[in-house]
């Protein structure tokens, strides 16, 4: 019980629920989307039963996800995958929407887009929740810690996520911060990768290193790749 109540372990429960919000918008979107066409008195339930499915189902595929992350240099591979979203998130695809999302104007045909959608959308998120529960330091308690930050942040996706959307707009600097997130997980997965351990010091300072080598390198690259992409015309100073 006392593991519970360590930094690490909350500090690893923090991560997630940044993790879930900033990597999440898109399926407040899809769930909205997915609804759009059932008649009022079904869309709470189509909201609720979609989200619940999503929820179990990212639940099992973050615990495959902890499971091969024990395999050498996987973890490693993870590393590189969750620099790559972070430079994602850091520098959004303009012509990125959602129009290819069919509503249905039935419930559990309603249901069943959403648990596809977050199925496929939920990629990144399983990724870079499954490295930030390894931070708890404590193998047994990954999955609770798991669970316990997407119930969690789940609600705040689908009830606040128009706050959270307007709170991004005004303060850009919490994307920044959590693609740089996603770069320090990165940075320490790779530490503890099975296959690098006999390699790489395991003390905490190197730790803290190669996290803060992991979140520059995102930083870096994102404001590399925005600086050549070419000024759209909407955007170009007049």
């Amino acid at each position: 019980m006392e593991e519970f109540l360590t930094p690490a372990f909350w500090f690893a429960v923090g991560q997630i629920i940044m993790i879930d919000i900033l990597l999440g918008g898109d399926n407040a979107v899809v769930i909205a989307l997915a609804c759009r066409q059932l008649p009022p008195h079904q869309r709470t339930k189509g909201i609720m039963w979609g989200t619940a499915g999503a929820i179990v189902l990212r639940v099992v595929l973050i615990f495959f996800a902890l499971t091969l992350l024990a395999i050498p240099f996987l973890k490693f591979v993870g590393a590189v995958l969750l620099i790559w979203i972070g430079v994602k998130l850091l520098t959004p695809d303009q012509d990125d929407d959602h129009s290819n999302i069919k509503g249905s104007d039935k419930l559990w045909g309603a249901v069943k887009t959403v648990i596809i959608a977050d199925l496929v959308m939920s990629v990144d998120n399983v990724i870079a929740i499954a490295g930030a529960a390894q931070t708890s330091g404590n193998a047994d308690h990954q999955m609770p810690l798991v669970i316990f930050g997407l119930l969690v942040s789940i609600p705040i996706i689908v009830w606040g996520s128009q706050l959270v959307l307007k709170l991004m707009d005004r303060f850009p600097m919490i994307i920044t911060a959590g693609g740089m997130l996603l770069g320090w997980i990165a940075g320490t997965m790779i530490q503890t990768d099975p296959g690098l351990v006999a390699y790489l010091p395991q003390d905490k300072a190197w730790g803290y290193g190669m996290g803060i080598a992991g979140a520059l390198l995102v930083l870096a690259l994102g404001k590399l790749i925005m600086s050549r992409r070419p000024l759209h015309i909407e955007d170009a100073p007049s």
